[in-house]
């Protein structure tokens, strides 16, 4: 029988417990022996709710003692260079769930490592293996839409709300939504059209809703909101219709008090430094044009693509899972159903994590390499910095 492979999740929010160790816990080729997380409260749950034996807060510690064979990273994004260049220098194969680091500078110290390492390094990009992504790129590949020249997705995002009370919605914890979301989709981007060099960046984005004169109800005299959800009067009464109090026992107030982290902040009041609504528009070099709307003020949960090309054009819903092709001239109609898929993120999740295993495995190649990864935050840091400097953004810039 062969040796099951040996798996420490570092970060144990939603993705790290929730995601990869779920999926973990149900193969019978790995096992999960080691959590790590700043918090040792949340480390200990996470574990329980895994089955995992080993707990540590100090992942030098943990890579000294355990030696696994890989290492999940899902800690908040400002710690992924941190978490990776460690793990990278225990010869310990990484995966990394987008983005890489928060800049181009971060992702460059991690390509470093990982050369020396000689280990398999891979990106979390896991909406490449969404079937009905999987299938669009097939129909750009096989050149049913002609030459493709232009290319836009619209994210409406109904739990974006929830960003604004965690540490998402601070720049110093993620680079900012261009770079914590919107890598996503510019890797998307990249991957359609076979990582043309983007050439420069314009965003325009801001923050319209989520602020204190945004209340969506009257403020009684001398009772303030917030400052969470959980301690709330007008969340309390049923009063706001974005409460959205964690009960559970690893962001209890017994948990904050070790690291003062609290996940339901007030999202008109928090200490937020990012966007609830915006676009950002990106000319590659070979000129295919592409803009991303992030919207996070919406009841609507659905990933949106149009891609055009000389013979045609693609529509998608990702929630649909539905596929629309319009040719041309014929105004012939093509539509594609992917049957719902099981799975996070649109079925992708099961299929990421099982490219990073048979790529340790050596029965398969690195489907997102950190190259990649570097590529997608060059394009976000871009964005970020088009928006504060209010100017277009050549990605030379970020990768002279």
């Amino acid at each position: 029988m062969e040796k099951k492979l040996t798996f420490a999740i570092v970060g144990t929010g939603s993705r790290g417990v929730a995601c990869f160790g779920e999926l973990l816990k149900k193969r019978s080729d790995c096992i999960v022996k080691a959590v790590c997380d700043l918090n040792e409260m949340r480390a200990k749950l996470a574990a329980e709710k895994l089955g995992v034996p080993a707990v540590y807060t100090d992942l030098e510690l943990m890579l000294e003692k355990e030696k696994p064979d890989a290492v999940v990273i899902t800690s908040p994004d400002a710690a992924h260079e941190e978490c990776a260049v460690k793990a990278l220098k225990h010869k310990v194969n990484i995966l990394i769930d987008k983005p890489l680091a928060t800049t181009v500078k971060g992702c460059r110290n991690i390509i470093r490592e990982a050369g020396k390492s000689g280990k398999v390094a891979m990106m979390g990009f896991n909406l490449r293996h969404a079937p009905l992504l999987m299938k669009l790129k097939e129909i750009v590949e096989t050149g049913v839409l002609g030459r493709v020249f232009l290319v836009e997705n619209r994210e409406f995002y109904s739990n974006g709300r929830t960003y604004m009370a965690r540490w998402n919605g601070r720049k110093s914890s993620s680079g900012g939504l261009w770079i914590h979301k919107g890598s996503h989709d510019f890797d998307v981007f990249n991957w359609l059209f076979g990582f043309p060099k983007p050439h420069k960046v314009a965003a325009f984005a801001g923050m319209n809703v989520f602020t204190p004169d945004g209340f969506p109800f009257p403020l009684e005299e001398n009772i303030p909101p917030g400052p969470c959800c959980s301690e709330c009067h007008y969340a309390a009464n049923g009063l706001c219709k974005d409460k959205h109090p964690h009960t559970e026992a690893e962001w209890s107030r017994e948990a904050q008090k070790l690291d003062g982290y609290v996940k339901d902040s007030c999202i008109y009041l928090s200490d937020r430094s990012v966007h609830d609504n915006g676009f950002a528009i990106i000319e590659y070099e070979n000129g295919v044009r592409a803009c991303h709307m992030e919207c996070f003020v919406t009841g609507l949960n659905d990933r949106l693509y149009t891609v055009v090309g000389t013979l045609g054009q693609a529509s998608l819903s990702l929630s649909g899972c539905t596929i629309t092709v319009l040719k041309r001239w014929s105004l012939e109609k093509i539509v594609y159903e992917i049957q719902e898929p099981v799975g996070g993120h649109a079925g992708a999740d099961p299929g990421l994590l099982e490219s990073f295993i048979r790529a340790i495995q050596g029965r398969g190649g690195n489907s997102a390499t950190l190259e990649q990864g570097m590529l997608s935050t060059a394009i976000g840091e871009a964005a970020e910095l088009s928006r504060a400097e209010n100017r277009v953004v050549f990605l030379e810039e970020l990768l002279k």
